[in-house]
Formats: structure tokens, C-alpha cells, sequence
């Protein structure tokens, strides 16, 4: 396992050195698009109540933050970057601790998790979560719902820590699908 330990604030200065150089997502999403939506398997139980639809889709690399407590790995906050997709390398956004989508922008969404369901046991779970507070201008400003889904890596070390407050990010990868309200 890849052992990093990036420090929120230093990796968001990073980040928004990146956000700075004005690069510009390529969603091409039409909101109310429903057949967009992603493949829940059998994690039915993360689907989005009706009157929300599709609006956009982002693809997440970055590490889920860990800090050991002297018996266990507490999880601490996600650090991520967002692309259009995963063979896209155009960044247009971040995912920091609330949790929070910020866009270059400058829109964002906080979320609060609804239902989690573990379709890989050796990945992070797949989450449902209520957005909670969105504005600023850009896209995800009024976005409602947020799923995580298709999660590779990011679960906490598997090995103890050396000691109390000790933090570890576990590199993962992600899809957010991300819903608006839907007249």
C-alpha cells in the first residue's frame, strides 16, 4: 500500500494553484438527463428520490485521510481533484473535509451522507449524501444529491500506526454524480 502524508492545507495550496490557471470542465451535461445516472447494482438503496436528475459527473483521484488514535484508523477528511472523467486530464475542481465540492469557479456544495452500501469490500463504501448547502456561481451551485460510486482504494491501513495523531492518506479513485431538482 502507498504510504502519503499530505497535509490538508498544504495540499489545497497545491490545488488551487492548479484551479488558478482557469482550466474549464467540459461537462457537456444537460440537467434532467436521468438516463446518466449510474449503475447501482445491487446498492439500490443509494438511488436518488424522484424529481432529481443527473446534472453533471465527476471523476475523483486523491487520498482519504486517516489518523491513527493508539487502537484504530480514524477517518479524518477526503483531499481529492476532480475531472470531467477519468481519461480526462482537464482538473476543474477539488473535494476537501465538510465534505466539500469546490469548483475553479468558485461554486460548491457541502454534503451529509443519507446511506452508504459496500459493493467492494477492499474499496472505500459507495455513498448517497443530501446536499446540505451549495452557492457561489459555477456548477455546483443548487445541486441537491451527490453519489459516490465505482470506489477503488482509500480504506484505512490495514497495519497499526506508530503513534497517536499519526495521519495517512490511502489513495482512491471515484465517480460523484451530482443532481439537481427537477421541474
Amino acid at each position: 500500500m502507498v504510504d502519503f502524508t499530505w497535509r490538508g492545507a498544504a495540499m489545497r495550496a497545491v490545488l488551487i494553484l492548479f484551479l488558478g490557471l482557469g482550466l474549464v470542465v467540459r461537462v457537456g451535461a444537460e440537467p434532467g438527463n436521468d438516463n446518466r445516472a449510474p449503475d447501482l447494482g445491487d446498492a439500490q438503496n443509494l438511488r436518488v428520490e424522484e424529481g432529481h436528475k443527473v446534472a453533471f459527473r465527476a471523476y475523483a483521484e486523491g487520498v482519504q485521510i486517516w489518523s491513527w488514535n493508539g487502537a484504530s484508523w480514524d477517518f479524518l477528511r477526503p483531499e481529492a481533484v476532480l475531472y470531467a472523467g477519468a481519461d480526462d486530464d482537464e482538473l476543474f475542481g477539488i473535494h476537501y473535509a465538510g465534505p466539500t465540492w469546490e469548483s475553479d469557479s468558485g461554486s460548491y456544495v457541502v454534503g451529509a451522507v443519507v446511506d452508504r452500501a459496500t459493493p467492494n469490500p477492499d474499496a472505500i463504501p459507495w455513498l448517497l449524501l443530501k446536499g446540505v448547502e451549495s452557492g457561489g456561481p459555477g456548477i455546483f451551485d443548487g445541486v441537491t444529491f451527490i453519489q459516490r460510486v465505482n470506489t477503488v482504494g482509500g480504506k484505512a491501513p490495514a497495519y497499526d500506526g506508530d503513534f497517536p495523531g499519526e495521519e495517512v492518506g490511502v489513495p482512491y479513485t471515484a465517480d460523484y454524480y451530482f443532481y439537481r431538482k427537477h421541474d
